[in-house]
């Protein structure tokens, strides 16, 4: 039998400044979709690992195991750019 993990979410709210046009896009969108702003949020920023760019910087970090696996712990990806 295989358990269930449970979903890692961090209820805590981070402390960003963003402009009210930003918000009320977040808003909408999500209204748009029917996620909640935080998902929509958090869909939206995990698009950002596909920025071939970023994957090269985080390749060439020194020390770059601990951010890889931060980054990419729900994807396969990590092991690709480990290993």
């Amino acid at each position: 039998m295989q358990y269930i993990k449970p979903k890692e979410k961090l209820d805590v709210k981070p402390n960003w400044s963003v402009s009210e046009q930003t918000k009320n896009i977040v808003k909408y969108y999500a209204q748009y979709t029917g996620y909640t702003e935080d998902e929509v949020v958090d869909m939206f920023l995990k698009n950002l690992r596909d920025d071939p760019g970023f994957i090269e910087w985080l390749k060439n970090k020194r020390r770059n195991k601990r951010a890889i696996s931060q980054i990419f712990s729900d994807t396969d990806e990590e092991e690709e750019m480990i290993g």
